[in-house]
């Protein structure tokens, strides 16, 4: 009963950390494709992203993404997203769950963004996570929120920030377990009309700085290519978007450099 005990607290300390990787990296396969970069763009998934797009948006929308993180199951990522645009602004409900049967996470978030200008956009997120181990080993919630801001300088470039968690909200009485504050920030530059180069930076207080780089490129009206690089740890990444009527499907992969590959993918529908 030791030795699985003690199995049970390594798995948690293994999966904590990579579902903190995961709530710091942006949801959906184009973000993927572009090492997990974009609190500064305006997409659909910008809803989860940086809830301050949220002002700028006029359609409503569902989506689903699946990432398989270093072909395991076991660490597999799965998010829903709706937005719901309303005369100022738009609501969104975000849904995602982390890991298997034996240990998960799952967190669900009501978001409202609003635009203060043309130029300047807020939004904030209400969130309930939820942590599970197997084996009648108990679970923990907690209560927290995030917060995002775009601003546009100019039709061609955007800065973001983003903060996930600022009050460190506890989950766990032992050792005063918190969860810690993400915090991004990046900029969104449109070179040209068929190419986007993106930047960011994230932080989870307790690890090294990640400094992030992207590129967008758009073939034709339908086919986008993508391709990002990252750091700490190094990852490479790269991916291919259609966008056909209503509908952007989105497949992406980032390569580890000791863990291997991670297969992305995101759909979803927004109204015209």
């Amino acid at each position: 009963m030791t030795i699985r005990f003690l199995l049970i607290i390594l798995l948690t300390t293994i999966f904590f950390e990579i579902y903190s990787q995961n709530n710091a990296k942006n949801i959906g396969a184009r973000a993927s494709a572009m090492a997990g970069g974009g609190v500064a763009s305006n997409d659909f998934w910008s809803s989860t992203n940086n809830q301050a797009s949220l002002g700028y948006t006029k359609q409503w929308g569902a989506g689903f993404y699946y990432e398989n993180s270093y072909l395991t199951k076991e660490l597999s990522l799965n998010a829903l997203s709706l937005v719901l645009p309303i005369s100022k602004g738009a609501f969104a409900i975000n849904v995602n769950r982390f890991g298997y049967s034996q240990y998960n996470e799952s967190k669900i978030g009501i978001a409202y963004g609003m635009a203060l200008s043309e130029k300047i956009a807020v939004g904030v997120q209400m969130d309930y996570l939820h942590t599970a181990i197997g084996n009648n080993y108990g679970s923990h919630n907690a209560i927290t929120f995030e917060v995002g801001i775009i601003t546009k300088l100019n039709k061609n470039i955007s800065i973001g920030a983003h903060v996930f968690n600022p009050i460190q909200a506890k989950l766990n009485d032992y050792n005063n377990e918190r969860i810690p504050a993400l915090m991004k920030l990046g900029i969104e530059w449109t070179l040209a009309d068929n190419f986007i180069a993106i930047g960011e930076l994230q932080s989870d207080i307790d690890n090294n700085l990640v400094v992030i780089g992207g590129m967008e490129y758009r073939i034709m009206d339908i086919l986008y290519t993508r391709i990002g690089v990252g750091s700490g740890p190094n990852i490479f990444s790269f991916g291919v978007g259609l966008d056909i009527k209503n509908f952007r499907l989105d497949f992406s992969s980032s390569m580890h450099q000791t863990l291997g590959y991670s297969p992305q993918i995101s759909l979803y529908y927004r109204s015209k």
